[in-house]
């Protein structure tokens, strides 16, 4: 087992992954902007000097990057803040493991990046995008997603010239706080949809960052891999123009009885669904499936069970308390 740093270990994704790794023999040192129950040191990834003195005073053996500033942080912080944390930030981490001798490396980075503006605007010529690793070109809409494919892209120079390898999580949703955009349908109803074809929960993410620290990376082409995260979806490419034109049929063709539980819960199905996440790279290689899907939605709903996501419209990053 090794002594894991793990950033961003007060925030949503890091509060579920400490336990975990600390579960699975790993030692955990924690570092964040804000307090948690699982950060020892307090600070952020843009000070250099700290992350170099974090990594060689505690014994540090790998990384596990999972801070970030996030899409709803647009609205509060300056551009050159999502430079200095996600683009320095991971520069500064890639560098000090590699001036500890680290073999891997293992990057929380976002589907968000792959949403062009066009992808953005609708279905495209075939019906539905299938999203996996190999779609592009890759254009973001928002400094959010250029600031993290310039992480990735760090990840990947960094493997090349070096040999650590570096394991990509490109993550679909997975945070518990309200859409920033839509209104509609209601949060709880808009998450269970994305199970479909864009959400995961949250320890669903963080299973897939262990499977990531754990991972044979021998064969890993150019010591980097990149894997997109996400539910799987009940649903092949053959699927994408009928999905663009009348989702509801085909996930009534999947889940019979989805409709009815739908109706009997006030909630409504997507008429359309104009883009899907393919997580089947990271069932190849990493040996992660997801364990909580659109079908735990229905049991949930069938049974009264509680759902696999949390909703919490009051939920604010951690982030904002620390001034990041």
């Amino acid at each position: 087992m090794s002594h894991v740093l793990l950033t961003g270990s007060s925030g949503w994704l890091g509060r579920h992954l400490a336990p975990l790794l600390a579960a699975r023999g790993h030692t955990v040192t924690g570092l964040d902007v804000a307090v948690g129950p699982h950060t020892l040191v307090l600070g952020s990834v843009a000070d250099r000097e700290l992350v170099f003195r974090t990594v060689a005073d505690f014994g540090v053996e790998v990384i596990v990057h999972a801070g970030a500033l996030h899409k709803p942080d647009i609205a509060r912080f300056a551009r050159q803040a999502f430079i200095d944390v996600n683009t320095s930030g991971t520069l500064n981490l890639l560098e000090a493991a590699l001036a500890a001798g680290h073999e891997r490396f293992v990057f929380t980075s976002t589907t968000s990046l792959m949403v062009r503006a066009d992808v953005r605007d609708g279905a495209g010529p075939e019906g539905a995008w299938w999203m996996d690793e190999s779609f592009g070109p890759l254009a973001p809409r928002n400094i959010y997603g250029v600031t993290k494919l310039a992480g990735e892209n760090l990840c990947r120079l960094i493997a090349r010239e070096s040999g650590m390898a570096t394991a990509i999580l490109r993550t679909g949703r997975f945070f518990p706080e309200d859409d920033d955009t839509l209104a509609r349908p209601c949060g709880p109803n808009l998450k269970a949809n994305e199970y479909l074809h864009r959400r995961l929960s949250v320890g669903d993410a963080a299973r897939a960052h262990l499977a990531a620290l754990e991972a044979d990376v021998a064969h890993w082409p150019d010591n980097s891999e990149t894997f997109v995260l996400s539910a799987p979806p009940p649903f092949t490419r053959a699927d994408a123009g009928e999905l663009a034109r009348d989702a509801r049929a085909v996930i009534a063709r999947a889940f019979p009885d989805a409709p009815d539980l739908y109706r009997a819960a006030g909630w409504e199905l997507p008429e359309r669904i104009e883009r899907v996440y393919d997580p089947a790279h990271a069932q190849r290689r990493l040996g992660w499936r997801a364990q909580d899907d659109f079908a735990a939605i229905l049991t949930a709903l069938r049974d009264g069970t509680p759902f696999p996501f949390a909703h919490d419209p009051a939920w604010m990053s951690p982030v904002l308390g620390a001034g990041e």
